[in-house]
């Protein structure tokens, strides 16, 4: 794979006759230093980040130019230019339109590179071209190779940042189906994909994924793997459908016997796969077109109804996508929507690049206020969940990650890159997680859908991407933590909705203030009837890419410290950054106008 990489572009005074000469080592150790900070951060598939170091500094337009030839041979997605001293800004700053951009300008006395810095984001700004700053709050001395902690914060979260959107350019978002019950986020907007995230929009409908079922058109010795794993792992658990009259609508309605589920699910759990990624064994069996796959970054399957009135549900495949492991073992998650609503599907995709944790798809279902929780339990919520409580829970692609059973070495529930997924972990996973039959009055065509409960108290985020019209693609952010309840609790309030879904009860971090007043409040805020969760409390990071991708945010509880966006919004107003993010991202645009 040709990865996306981060440029590293050392500038310096041009003066030759002592002056560039006394600043060459410092300037290049200054770029080693960010160079092996930014390899810290990991790609999703768990690769190092990879930079590119500029061969020379570049004190003019020849170097500059020299610079930009060699880096784009290298996929530069991203280009951070650092400097001790002045320079002159026009004559080296990066001009591609095509490449984010960051300035690293060192706090020193002896040569003034917050000079530059100044400069050369004025250029910037002046050239349409917006660029991220970065300003040690102290004082370093000239020879000081170390990063100070808010130059390395602002550092990795620009890289992480970017490296998510190198990470999806050029690929493919893959709608298998189309539109589930008039849900608006299913409508996989062509122009918005490809003009704010770079990727190719693609269809597959879902007669074909039906065509490669009935053809054997998969693996079959993986089949029989992925088949013997599930019915060793994925216990069965409650069937809501056990003594009920259920009507001759739904009795006649369901084309494959409930025996047979599984071998259905696992099949159809190896197309999904094979169509978003390729698959060369399919080549080996005389599937050459089906081999290639479509370079998938992302997709959703519309399921509900025209599938899930006769066949098995997704709800499997759709979880197990999204999980970070499978038969095969711990391996990346995949952003991958239910109901194929692709603003959630996208939204997916965001919070699994910046965290490379596993993406979960959620209704945001209920407001429980504690007055109601007492009234209907008895009991008197407390501690995190003394101001009420947001009840999340849908079938499909949560990922069995959002159980909660993985463990840090304290032994707190944690969700974890693939990467660090220890067999133990995968085992409390599917442990903690039954496989319920499908309800049949939701699902005629039967299946399995996974139910837990999130054990113990974790940070997540919250997130959303929705569409509004005269603006374009709005992003929602909330941080917040897991809570669990008391069993007895968690059982009643569960037998009010679906208990056959998985559970994750939330606390949104509340700040008293307009859509994070309380609790109440960013339910009633919130902008569609889906949401994601992500592992920790990555708003910030969220924000950032948010603006690099010219997509602004309508609410969030990150503290206005942390918020990191490129240094020209702040023309666009600082008293009122949110009306000033919508400025900008509007003066500016998509990314790939």
């Amino acid at each position: 794979m040709e990865y996306p990489k981060i440029g590293i572009r050392p500038t310096i005074d041009g003066r030759w006759g002592g002056v560039r000469e006394s600043l060459e080592q410092t300037t290049m150790d200054m770029a080693r230093a960010a160079a092996r900070l930014i390899s810290t951060l990991k790609y999703p598939d768990g690769t190092p980040v990879q930079t590119v170091i500029s061969n020379t500094t570049i004190g003019g337009g020849a170097e500059a130019a020299a610079c930009e030839r060699q880096f784009r041979k290298e996929n530069v997605v991203a280009t951070l230019t650092v400097t001790k001293s002045w320079c002159y800004g026009m004559e080296t700053m990066d001009a591609n339109p095509n490449t984010i951009k960051a300035v690293w300008g060192f706090n020193g006395t002896e040569r003034p590179g917050a000079v530059y810095l100044a400069a050369v984001l004025s250029a910037h700004a002046q050239k349409g071209l917006p660029a991220f700053a970065i300003y040690g709050r102290d004082v370093q001395d000239l020879d000081d190779t170390s990063i100070p902690k808010d130059v390395e914060e602002k550092l990795l979260r620009f890289a992480r940042a970017a490296v998510a959107v190198g990470w999806m350019q050029n690929k493919s978002y893959v709608n298998f189906g189309s539109v589930s019950m008039g849900i608006a986020g299913s409508y996989a907007d062509m122009n918005m994909l490809q003009q704010f995230f770079g990727i190719r929009p693609e269809w597959m409908d879902m007669t074909d994924v039906l065509r490669r079922i009935h053809l054997g058109i998969y693996d079959p010795v993986e089949y029989e793997k992925a088949l013997a794993w599930i019915k060793e792992h994925c216990k069965e658990g409650f069937d809501v459908n056990a003594g009920k009259n259920l009507p001759e609508i739904i009795r006649r309605s369901k084309a494959v016997p409930p025996e047979q589920d599984w071998e259905f699910i696992a099949k159809l759990s190896l197309v999904i796969r094979d169509a978003m990624f390729g698959n060369p064994r399919l080549k080996e069996l005389g599937w050459h077109e089906e081999a290639l796959g479509k370079n998938a970054v992302a997709g959703g399957f519309q399921g509900q109804r025209a599938w899930t009135d006769w066949l098995p549900n997704a709800d499997f495949t759709e979880a197990i996508m999204a999980t970070t492991f499978d038969w095969n073992g711990a391996r990346q998650p995949t952003a991958f929507a239910t109901e194929n609503d692709t603003l959630n599907g996208l939204s997916m995709l965001m919070g699994t690049l910046i965290t490379n944790t596993a993406p979960c798809f959620h209704d945001v279902r209920t407001y429980w206020s504690p007055e109601a929780v007492e009234r209907v339990s008895g009991w008197k919520p407390d501690g995190l969940a003394k101001d009420g409580f947001i009840h999340l829970l849908n079938s499909g692609a949560t990922a069995l990650d959002a159980t909660g059973a993985a463990k840090d070495a304290q032994g707190k529930s944690v969700m974890k890159p693939f990467w660090e997924m220890t067999e133990q972990d995968i085992a409390a996973c599917l442990e903690m997680t039954d496989w319920e039959r499908a309800n049949y009055e939701y699902f005629r065509g039967g299946g399995f859908s996974s139910q837990f409960k999130n054990e113990g108290e974790m940070p997540v985020t919250l997130l959303r991407l929705n569409i509004v019209d005269g603006v374009g693609p709005v992003l929602q952010i909330a941080e917040g933590e897991t809570v669990r309840l008391p069993d007895e609790v968690h059982e009643l309030i569960m037998n009010r909705t679906d208990r056959t879904w998985p559970c994750v009860w939330f606390v949104p971090r509340v700040t008293g203030e307009g859509a994070f007043r309380d609790v109440y409040s960013v339910m009633a805020n919130w902008g569609a009837n889906h949401g994601v969760t992500v592992y920790g409390h990555v708003g910030a990071d969220l924000l950032t890419l948010a603006s690099m991708l010219r997509i602004p945010v309508c609410m969030h509880n990150v503290e206005q410290g942390k918020v990191y966006r490129p240094h020209c919004w702040s023309a666009y107003g600082t008293a009122d950054a949110e009306a000033a993010d919508y400025r900008a991202c509007q003066a500016y645009g998509p990314m790939y106008k």
